[in-house]
């Protein structure tokens, strides 16, 4: 991956390029235009979070509870409010369902009732309704406007739709919004740092271009593929902060450095040729790097974490494809042009000549042992609050409180008994029919020992419905077609399956009640099969499956990394200190990320709503993202110091050097990484929002802290011990 004049496959790679520039160039804009189409339409065609942790038992207990049992596949609650109206008297009720019965005339519609769910204060201004569906999210999402459209406002009353199929629809049009505003945002910031970079107009467009692209014809991709699969709503998100970033960064280093190549080679195709061969090569083999990261979330087996997956891969592969065939095209097209409509000429001569880097570098090596541990207990500070960290499952809460979902869910959390609205169900299946006299016997047994849990508040069944009569008398009752059809109603029971809610001491997400779940998945009883279900056991098989996939994730990736380093620097120091200088920058960066989200440090300053949890899947995510683009940095920085130290020998020397060369660069492509993922801090949805804070502070902290200080500190102290290797490794 070293810079090298020999002419090898990159070269003529690049020579192709020039030679056919036209036709390619033509080729991915026409592509790029098709993508656009298909891009803007991506978010409606995303209706699921992904939050479900397929094949789990929840999973499993969920699609029985709908199956067997005939609840409902989906739900709306509706919140009512007055400030003047006593909206629990029987009028009020009486006005609020007649208000809903154009909507319960709709097919799609099972039930509409008073939300029987205890309150915790006594607010007569507040009342609320279940709307029960026939249809899953998906069928749902498509009539949702038109339910909305029918739900009428009672004079003096102000309404609030929430529930899953409210907050994923509204999160469809958030992420609309980010989109815009990120590129709003984000794009003419960018535009501005890379004149300021490059000092000419067409320089510094075309990283944006190839960033764009990266973007859209990812996004027009995954439109195709939405039709064969289910993918999360969080999807464009991340496709737009990596391809913008990824791409602006690789089309950043291709376009420096075919720039150097026009001083040097004897024509434009020559100075494609060995851009590509160089820089080319590097961006080719650092993009493969950043795929590791993102193939390393498939051992996480969550359809959210595979969407991501999805979307990082592709938009990374686009980034790193465009940058190895339409950039090196469109660089052969301008030629000598690239330098034309310059800007800031002063600035961009007072850069060139700069020897601020060999100073900071010099500087650095002469107290590298103080620098290196005070910097690395800096980190490790941050890091401190992980120890602290708590994981949750994204909800409404995601939005932001302008949003009907997000206001009306916390109504509810204020005013209603949470732990009887999201209670734990368990799903019991039977030898015989629930009616017969021997199943209710067992099933009442078993209810007995589960009451006797410390954690359990209180247990419902359909014979306590009946007044928790004698087996005998409940099996007679149900004989009985009004109180068996009444059952089956309320979705108790149907042939040999029936439902028990079991309430919690304490809320849904709490430690308390995760422990619960383990504690009623523990007990059993003799010829009765049974899935515990609901959204606390749904967040503990989340976590379940983290806890399982992320040390498999840790090993794979940083074990492929770590051998790719080996491999290419000849050294096995140098890979080692990559990977720990990494964990101390992801580690630091996740600690800021629970300060601020879990904390609620800063949170007014950034316009943040503290969840008080760090959203389950932010650690993945940060870690196999920044692990990738943290490496590129790392490969071009000491690829500079190894070809500096092979023609002096002198360690310090070439150190000192290769900072002194690649730092402006690296430094600069930082800087757009930072304005890019940082102009998603102040988007709407919580999960982007977090995702910007980790990737930026994961970002500044390594191409300033590590990179600059402790990296130089360290190759000082290690001296020739840096480049050593066993002999059959430097054979190779």
């Amino acid at each position: 991956m070293r810079e090298i004049k020999k002419k090898g496959l990159f070269w003529h790679w690049g020579i192709k390029m020039y030679k056919l520039r036209w036709a390619i160039a033509i080729f991915w804009i026409l592509l790029f235009i098709l993508s656009i189409f298909f891009a803007q339409q991506l978010p409606d065609r995303l209706k699921d979070s992904g939050l479900n942790p397929k094949g789990s038992e929840s999973d499993i207990g969920v699609s029985l509870m709908r199956k067997e049992l005939g609840s409902p596949p989906s739900m709306l609650n509706i919140v009512y409010t007055s400030r003047d109206l006593d909206l629990t008297s029987e009028q009020a009720k009486k006005d609020i369902l007649q208000s809903l019965e154009k909507l319960k005339k709709q097919k799609y519609v099972k039930n509409i009732q008073i939300n029987k769910t205890p309150r915790l204060v006594e607010d007569n201004g507040i009342q609320s309704v279940v709307v029960e569906l026939k249809l899953n999210n998906q069928k749902a999402l498509k009539d949702f406007p038109e339910m909305k459209k029918l739900i009428e406002k009672p004079k003096g009353m102000d309404t609030y739709v929430d529930g899953e199929l409210a907050t994923i629809y509204e999160v469809q049009h958030a992420t609309k919004h980010d989109m815009a505003y990120s590129e709003k945002i984000g794009l003419p910031i960018a535009l501005i740092v890379l004149l300021f970079i490059f000092g000419t107009v067409w320089a510094a467009i075309l990283p944006l271009l190839i960033g764009m692209m990266s973007v859209s014809l990812t996004m027009g991709i995954t439109y195709y593929l939405t039709g064969y699969y289910s993918l999360s709503n969080f999807l464009p998100n991340i496709v737009m902060m990596l391809g913008l970033a990824i791409g602006v960064d690789y089309a950043l280093f291709l376009v420096s450095r075919f720039r150097e190549e026009l001083k040097r080679q004897q024509s434009v195709e020559d100075a494609v040729a060995m851009a590509t061969q160089t820089a080319g090569q590097s961006v080719f083999f650092s993009g493969f790097t950043v795929l590791i990261g993102m193939f390393g979330m498939l051992f996480i087996k969550l359809p959210i974490i595979y969407s991501l997956c999805l979307g990082g891969v592709l938009v990374v592969f686009s980034a790193m494809i465009l940058s190895c065939t339409l950039l090196p095209s469109l660089l052969g097209i301008f030629g000598h042009h690239i330098n034309s409509l310059k800007v800031f000429p002063g600035t961009q001569k007072k850069l060139e000549n700069s020897i601020m880097w060999e100073r900071i570098a010099n500087s650095v090596m002469k107290r590298p042992a103080i620098l290196a541990i005070f910097i690395s207990t800096f980190l490790i500070t941050l890091m401190l609050p992980i120890i602290g960290m708590k994981l949750g499952v994204p909800t409404a809460e995601v939005l932001p409180p302008v949003y009907e979902s997000r206001t009306g869910a916390e109504l509810l959390k204020k005013n209603y008994d949470v732990r009887k609205s999201s209670p734990i169900y368990i799903i019991v299946k039977a030898k015989e029919n629930v009616t017969e006299v021997a199943s209710i016997r067992k099933i009442k047994k078993y209810e007995d020992k589960i009451r006797q849990i410390p954690g359990v508040l209180e247990v419902q069944s359909y014979i306590d419905s009946l007044g928790n009569r004698t087996p005998e008398e409940t099996s007679h009752l149900l004989d009985l077609k009004g109180t068996y059809d009444r059952m089956i109603n309320e979705n108790l029971l149907q042939g040999n399956f029936t439902l028990l809610t079991v309430v919690p001491r304490s809320k849904p997400d709490s430690a308390e009640s995760s422990g619960l779940v383990k504690q009623l998945r523990d007990e059993s009883m003799s010829d009765l099969v049974t899935y515990v279900t609901g959204q606390t056991a749904l967040r503990v098989d989340m976590m379940n499956r983290i806890n399982l996939g992320l040390p498999l994730l840790m090993l794979f990736i940083i074990s492929v990394t770590y051998s790719i380093l080996l491999f290419v620097f000849k050294s096995v120091l140098i890979p080692l200190k990559a990977v720990m200088m990494n964990v101390l920058s992801l580690g630091a960066s996740l600690g800021i990320v629970v300060m601020v989200f879990q904390y609620g440090w800063l949170s007014h300053f950034l316009n943040i709503t503290s969840t008080g949890y760090v959203s389950i899947i932010m650690p993945v995510s940060i870690f196999c993202i920044v692990f990738g683009i943290s490496m590129d940095y790392e490969v071009f920085l000491i690829s500079r110091i190894k070809e500096e130290y092979e023609k002096s020998g002198d360690n310090v020397k070439s150190t000192a050097l290769g900072l002194q060369k690649t730092g402006r660069l690296i430094s600069s492509a930082a800087l757009i990484l930072l304005v890019v993922v940082g102009s998603f801090i102040f988007t709407k949805i919580e999960i982007t929002k977090a995702l910007g804070v980790g990737l930026f502070c994961a970002i500044f902290i390594d191409a300033t802290l590590i990179r600059i200080i402790v990296v130089p500190a360290l190759m000082k102290l290690l001296g020739p011990a840096n480049w050593w290797a066993p002999k059959w490794i430097i054979r190779k």
